[in-house]
């Protein structure tokens, strides 16, 4: 819709002030990278990028000079003279971005642009596009389903289910502060636990919420009113819980018991499973993992601090 191929149900697209609902795609000056490149296999690439021009009928020394311009902040002027299938997948991407900023877009979309690479790759074209973006500062809209892209390249950040937006913010907003359980599942890792608020401590800023399984879970009250005896879902990252090794006393705080059911060693990280809650597997992340080793059966015990638990209706 926003690039003109779809004319929308209802509702307005601007672009500032400019309606732009009933413009054709060739009249709303938008740049679009797709998700398979979309080069012409018998043009270089400096033939691609500067092909816009060509349509738009600029003056040929400005078009030049537009092109190698292009060609030089995506870092391929060296490749110009090369045909697409004599270029990686990257070096590809990286025309194609080329192509889309050459006629300074007053909009860039970019259509899930790195499906199509590697997983390092992936990560070295990402800080690539955002160094771009940076660079020319042209209003960018970047869709894509992997969370660890939108949340390490945007200013800010839609979630959408079904057609509509579920939460719009920073990233940072959008990760520690979801708005419901859609958005608390959708972006990143949680482990959610069903249960009933018992009490409500406005004084001391706290719910206790007893889980199906039984166990007392303490949470900051969380924006929005609850009453005693609703049914509601916890959602605790697996990063904000700690384990520690059972034992006679009891530290003091949020404490469950629990037992490994798998652990996957990542060098700078640690995934865990753990058996806890009445049956339920919850995922635990521990970062800058010491010498000690925790083995699949031993029981260990899960804490978490009741601002780290976010609490949605049920």
């Amino acid at each position: 819709m926003i690039a003109g191929f779809y004319k929308p149900d209802r509702g307005s697209v601007y672009f500032d002030d400019r309606l732009i609902n009933d413009i054709p795609p060739y009249r709303r000056n938008v740049g679009m990278v797709f998700q398979n490149y979309a080069l012409w296999p018998h043009m270089t690439a400096y033939d691609n990028v500067i092909y816009g021009l060509k349509v738009r009928k600029v003056p040929v020394s400005e078009r030049v000079r537009r092109a190698r311009e292009a060609l030089d902040i995506v870092q391929m002027r060296g490749f110009a003279t090369r045909y697409p299938n004599q270029l990686s997948g990257g070096q590809q991407q990286r025309i194609a971005l080329a192509r889309a900023i050459v006629t300074e877009p007053d909009v860039l979309l970019l259509d899930e642009p790195l499906s199509n690479l590697d997983a390092k790759l992936r990560v070295e074209t990402r800080h690539e596009i955002k160094r771009i973006q940076r660079e020319l500062g042209t209003t960018s809209i970047y869709v894509t389903h992997d969370q660890e892209e939108a949340l390490s390249m945007a200013d800010n950040i839609a979630i959408m289910n079904e057609g509509r937006i579920e939460q719009i913010g920073a990233p940072r907003d959008i990760y520690s502060k979801p708005i419901n359980s859609f958005v608390a599942g959708f972006i990143g890792e949680t482990n959610f636990i069903e249960g009933e608020v018992r009490s409500i401590r406005e004084e001391e800023g706290l719910l206790t919420i007893r889980a199906s399984s039984g166990d007392e879970i303490l949470a900051g009250v969380p924006h929005g009113r609850f009453t005693v005896g609703q049914e509601v879902l916890c959602s605790v990252r697996p990063e904000n819980i700690r384990l520690m090794d059972v034992s006679p006393d009891l530290p003091g705080g949020q404490v469950h018991e629990g037992e490994i059911l798998h652990m996957a060693y990542y060098g700078v990280i640690e995934h865990y499973i753990v058996r806890g809650f009445g049956g339920r597997e919850v995922k635990v992340t521990n970062f800058n993992p010491d010498v000690k080793r925790r083995d699949d059966g031993e029981r260990v015990l899960m804490a978490f601090d009741p601002e780290d638990v976010d609490v949605f209706p049920f």
